[in-house]
């Protein structure tokens, strides 16, 4: 397989505005049968437009509609998604706020149950779901989602936990004005939220490849066609069978892995290959590109 039908094959429109429209409902009918149900709030610019909401609604007696100020919000974020991640991206991303937007102010409000904690737990991992669901499309719900796939492209960083702290500090507010139980259920919906994000979105992450093999010139010259990171050779001895063997070091992107380990596998049945996690790299490190 060339490298430009790997590393670029882009992802067809249908399946992106699939993920866009399935991630969208999620996210209206998770606000709509649990958030509201327990008086929660929600991660990113979805929990800040709800408080804003309940501040109008509580001290202003204003109703102002949800579309309205989520949208008002995401326009700052948005252009600097626009600048640094990509054209596609923001747009489909906008697509989702808007649809999300209107999708909660469109479909009825129904509760599955109002016990807080179960209301916590299960609506944070479908709010989590509704997120991964956009990242996979190559969207995102806007808001420090865009912030965050910013930061992410430009430092090759999971920002996933630094969002969690920055929502935790919108919740001082919120439970300094509503009351601190709902605040601190809150607490419980965005960490479960942030966790299945860190499990299902994996393109920020990295894994180190050792891969052992007889026949470094052919597996290198192929690896190198198949992605655009680099490789390292150690030349070695076997201890037990005294024989000499080549050591490859590289590291890939967590999505990219099974897919080069099976390369890796047509190309030398025999190659030994040892996965290790990594937590950071610094240098060079080739990321494919999003759209």
């Amino acid at each position: 397989m060339a490298q430009s039908e790997y590393m670029y094959k882009k992802q067809p429109v249908a399946l992106t505005l699939l993920c866009v429209v399935a991630g969208a409902l999620i996210s209206a009918l998770n606000i709509n049968s649990f958030v509201n149900a327990g008086g929660l709030f929600p991660s990113g610019f979805n929990g800040l437009t709800i408080l804003i909401q309940r501040i109008f609604s509580t001290f202003f007696n204003l109703e102002v509609p949800f579309t309205a100020i989520n949208i008002l919000l995401n326009v700052v974020p948005a252009i600097i998604a626009y600048k640094i991640i990509g054209k596609k991206f923001t747009l489909f991303s906008c697509l989702m706020i808007g649809l999300s937007s209107v999708f909660v102010d469109v479909l009825p409000l129904s509760s599955i149950t109002y016990d807080p904690l179960l209301i916590g737990v299960f609506g944070g991992i479908f709010n989590g779901l509704a997120i991964s669901i956009a990242l996979k499309g190559n969207a995102s719900s806007g808001g420090t989602d865009f912030i965050a796939m910013s930061v992410s492209v430009k430092t090759n960083l999971s920002t996933w936990n630094y969002v969690f702290a920055f929502n935790v500090c919108v919740l001082i507010i919120a439970g300094y004005l509503f009351g601190w139980d709902k605040a601190l259920y809150s607490i419980i919906f965005q960490f479960c939220s942030t966790q299945v994000i860190n499990l299902l979105h994996q393109k920020y992450k990295q894994m180190t490849l050792f891969v052992i093999t007889d026949i470094p010139d052919q597996l290198c010259e192929e690896l190198l066609i198949y992605t655009h990171h680099g490789i390292t050779r150690f030349d070695g001895e076997g201890a037990y069978s005294r024989r000499k063997h080549t050591l490859l070091y590289t590291v890939v992107g967590r999505g990219e892995a099974k897919q080069i380990i099976r390369k890796i596998k047509e190309i030398d049945p025999n190659a030994f290959v040892n996965v290790a996690k990594t937590e950071y790299v610094e240098g060079r490190f080739h990321q494919a590109p999003i759209e």
